[in-house]
């Protein structure tokens, strides 16, 4: 056997997954992607989380605290629902870090740097898989609230640009919860980081209540609260109001938390894997 045949023969290293072309890591990706969302075929609980949490919030916020915060069910509906899905959407985030944490922790990236894959395809497949259940969340959410009453107030294009927003948005923040999946000892260490992090800044913010009744020193924190930016958007895309300065705010912060996670987040899933 000559060395020529030898080297055709060997498994692939780190090294050359590193020169997988662009085209050729996308179909990775999309390989990958499927996947992860295979699973839910297997063990359809795994939706659990993007469907009963969700729903729970919307009957309770609604039915406990709307007729006290804006006179009626109907009303408070119309207002909460778009920051509920925004909430919703960053609270399921977490579970990309948790997803690729149990696979860090199960040895199966050690499997995957065997392979020929493009490095970041991974990561990118692991995101992919939970945008898709991300739309299933926020299409449940809103099927949810037009059997209790809510009512889209603009246009079809408006809703999918709402929609397109709060993806988007999802995307950038996915990369900070990879950056706690890949730095966490276990996947509860996610979890417990994702409560603990996530609450205060969704809490504090539009979500829930209009600004006006809260105390002015809180007011100047929640009005460029990212979230608050993001759910005004979304109230203004799906029911009526003010869009182009939420959207632009929500963009650069999108932008933002891409910018900085992104690559420390690849910087930090090499160094481990």
């Amino acid at each position: 056997m000559t060395a020529a045949s030898v080297t055709a023969n060997a498994p692939a290293t780190p090294e050359s997954a590193a020169r997988v072309g662009p085209i050729e890591g996308l179909r990775q990706t999309a390989t990958l992607a499927w996947r992860t969302l295979v699973q839910i075929k297997h063990n359809p609980w795994e939706l659990g989380d993007f469907s009963f949490q969700p729903i729970m919030f919307v009957l309770l916020f609604t039915y406990v605290f709307g007729g006290a915060i804006s006179g009626s069910t109907g009303a408070y509906l119309t207002f909460a629902l778009p920051g509920i899905i925004v909430m919703n959407m960053l609270f399921v985030t977490m579970y990309v870090g948790m997803g690729l944490n149990t696979d860090l922790t199960k040895g199966v990236f050690d499997r995957l740097r065997t392979l020929p894959l493009a490095r970041w395809a991974p990561l990118a497949g692991r995101i992919t898989a939970d945008l898709v259940k991300q739309a299933w969340s926020i299409v449940l959410l809103l099927g949810v609230g037009a059997i209790l009453g809510f009512r889209i107030g603009t246009s079809v294009v408006e809703l999918l640009a709402a929609v397109g927003l709060i993806l988007v948005f999802a995307l950038a923040f996915s990369w900070v919860s990879v950056l706690v999946g890949v730095l966490a000892a276990d996947p509860e260490k996610v979890q417990i980081f994702g409560m603990t992090a996530l609450f205060p800044i969704t809490f504090v913010s539009n979500v829930f209540v209009p600004i006006e009744t809260m105390p002015g020193w809180l007011q100047a924190f929640v009005n460029v609260n990212p979230v608050t930016l993001l759910a005004d958007a979304s109230r203004g895309l799906m029911v009526g109001g003010p869009v182009a300065g939420p959207v632009i705010g929500s963009l650069l912060w999108a932008t933002a938390i891409a910018a900085v996670f992104g690559p420390v987040s690849v910087w930090a899933f090499k160094r481990r894997v």
